[in-house]
């Protein structure tokens, strides 16, 4: 079921590159995510009628503050400032760093042990990333180089974020997790949106769009990733970041025409086994393990 719910996780959260790459160029990055969290806190809104869920929210407000600002506001601007250059696919690749900085940052800040497999598996994933964007980095295209950098801070935060929540937000009901950190995002957000707003009109498949995004790639798939968290820790659920780059190829390939190189495809092949054995869903025989 866990499996599932990663497979499931990581195909809606690749799908967010997609609207990102669409509603950026038309909203601006800024506007388009604070609308982004600014849905999904409206959808979220009626799983906190309970007076269980009130009470967790305010006792819990400054680290849902700090979950919202490095776990949404931060990253998903960033991400979607990187979407202005690079093609969606490319974008969810550079995602993929985020086990990494998560697994550094709970050994080093969190004081968290790394077993030797995970730590294979994860270094697994980073030499997928790398065959990935190999032709990318060195086609010296103008603004890509940023919009790199950008993507891979973005992910800095998320590592920092995941081990953050686990840390400070244990026992909070994932749904009160998910609410808090949308709500404080979009109050993050919304000040700099109003000034940022376009002053051309949008196409209405650009709303299309942002709905999705606002209402599957955020409301819904928070829910599924804070759940993650509770039930099989901040490594696992991380890891759905190995496999988003699978389907976030697989929806710019079909609904934006991009391309899928062969040296995507053995990326991928190389970061699928690397989330197989950070996830500890692969196993080595004892023997060899013994000879870690």
């Amino acid at each position: 079921m866990n499996l599932l719910e990663l497979l499931l996780l990581a195909a809606i959260w690749g799908a967010s590159f997609l609207f990102m790459r669409m509603g950026a160029p038309e909203l601006g990055p800024v506007p388009l995510i604070a609308l982004r969290v600014g849905i999904a806190t409206l959808v979220l809104l009626p799983i906190m009628h309970t007076a269980a869920a009130r009470a967790q929210f305010r006792a819990k407000m400054r680290p849902l503050f700090i979950v919202g600002l490095t776990n949404s506001a931060l990253p998903f601007c960033l991400l979607a400032y990187s979407t202005l250059y690079v093609n969606a696919g490319f974008d969810s690749i550079l995602n993929a760093t985020t086990p990494l900085w998560a697994a550094l940052i709970a050994m080093l800040g969190f004081q968290a042990a790394m077993g030797r497999l995970q730590a294979i598996g994860l270094l697994l994933g980073l030499l997928g990333v790398v065959i990935l964007v190999w032709d990318k980095l060195g086609a010296n295209v103008a603004g890509v180089p940023t919009a790199v950098a950008a993507a891979l801070l973005a992910t800095l935060f998320y590592g920092f974020g995941v081990n953050y929540s686990k840390r400070h937000l244990a026992g909070v009901r994932p749904f009160v997790v998910a609410f808090g950190s949308q709500f404080f995002a979009t109050l993050i957000l919304l000040p700099l949106a109003i000034i940022l707003w376009p002053k051309h009109a949008i196409n209405p498949s650009i709303w299309a769009s942002v709905a999705a995004l606002g209402v599957v790639c955020t409301g819904f798939a928070f829910l599924l990733y804070f759940r993650l968290i509770e039930h099989v820790g901040a490594a696992y659920a991380a890891s759905v970041t190995f496999i988003i780059p699978i389907f976030g190829m697989l929806w710019g390939a079909l609904f934006l025409g991009e391309k899928v190189t062969p040296m995507m495809a053995v990326g991928c092949v190389v970061v699928l086994f690397g989330t197989a054995l950070a996830s500890g869903k692969l196993k080595w025989p004892e023997t060899f393990r013994a000879s870690l």
